[in-house]
């Protein structure tokens, strides 16, 4: 499925979010599935449904809110996706990217992006905490495919997609705060129904350690337009092909409320250090 996002669609989203609020965002942030809580931290001042956003998709997945929240964490302007847009659902691949493009034209310089996922490698457990230094795309899609926007080049360098400095600071503070932070490869399938047995095994030999059905395509597209992007994982179920149980959807949703204060501790903790720093818009 080609695009029909052009950059009109992407200005007339950031026009609109701008006539609510006058934060400048310095920070973009995505929460995932199960991981709404770290919205209550934001000193918010504004909230807009996607709906009222001018072409937004409509985020149909159950345990995600559905709304932009524009205001301020650990002093930092922040602009934050309470619930995403998935593939599966039926969007293209440029339209579930499009809040990325969007957060790039407010303003944002760095993307921290968070999810829910099911863990291969057998020495994390469920609930871990994972740093992503890395992925790969099974999605078979890609979201730069199609006329290229003027945010970025035809051909995005994608060395090193997980910025390392970001990194730096988060493996720092989860070792101050006395958090447990994995660190490891992250692969992104299409969905919506999970793995089977054999599946596991092929994506534990190309080396992940942990899958699911999304951030990476808004990983290509924060790289395309020049934002520094952090990664973090909760594990939310154990996806072992010799103990595989059979999928328990309120149980990985539980999982990951759960272990979402620890990732909140993290975030603010890494936000707070870019705010100390004045570097919540470095270059990476």
């Amino acid at each position: 499925m080609t695009s029909d996002i052009r950059m009109e669609t992407v200005r007339g989203a950031a026009e609109a979010i701008s006539a609510a609020s006058d934060f400048r965002p310095e920070v973009g942030i995505v929460l995932g599935t199960g991981l709404g809580a770290l919205a209550s931290e934001i000193e918010v001042e504004t909230s807009i449904p996607y709906e009222e956003i001018p072409g937004f998709p409509r985020s149909t997945v159950e345990s995600h809110a559905g709304r932009l929240l524009v205001g301020a964490l650990e002093g930092v302007n922040v602009v934050a996706m309470e619930g995403r847009f998935h593939r599966y659902e039926g969007y293209s691949m440029q339209q579930v990217t499009l809040p990325i493009r969007v957060m790039r034209e407010l303003g944002a310089d760095a993307l921290i992006v968070s999810n829910a996922c099911g863990g291969m490698n057998p020495l994390w457990n469920g609930g871990d905490l994972v740093l992503i230094s890395d992925h790969i795309n099974l999605m078979g899609d890609n979201p730069l495919i199609g006329p290229n926007l003027e945010q970025g080049p035809r051909f995005p360098d994608m060395s090193e997609p997980y910025d390392a400095e970001l990194r730096a600071v988060a493996r720092e503070e989860a070792m101050r705060l006395g958090i447990t932070l994995r660190e490891g490869i992250y692969v992104a399938v299409a969905g919506p129904c999970l793995e089977t047995v054999a599946e596991y095994r092929m994506l534990r030999g190309i080396g992940a350690d942990t899958v699911g059905m999304s951030t990476v395509p808004e990983v290509i597209v924060a790289r395309h337009v020049g934002l520094r992007v952090l990664g973090l994982s909760i594990i939310s179920d154990m996806a072992l092909p010799d103990a595989l149980e059979p999928v328990d959807i309120a149980r990985i949703i539980s999982t990951a409320q759960q272990a979402e204060p620890v990732l909140t501790r993290l975030v603010r903790a890494v936000v707070a250090r870019l705010a100390a720093a004045g570097t919540a818009g470095a270059s990476g």
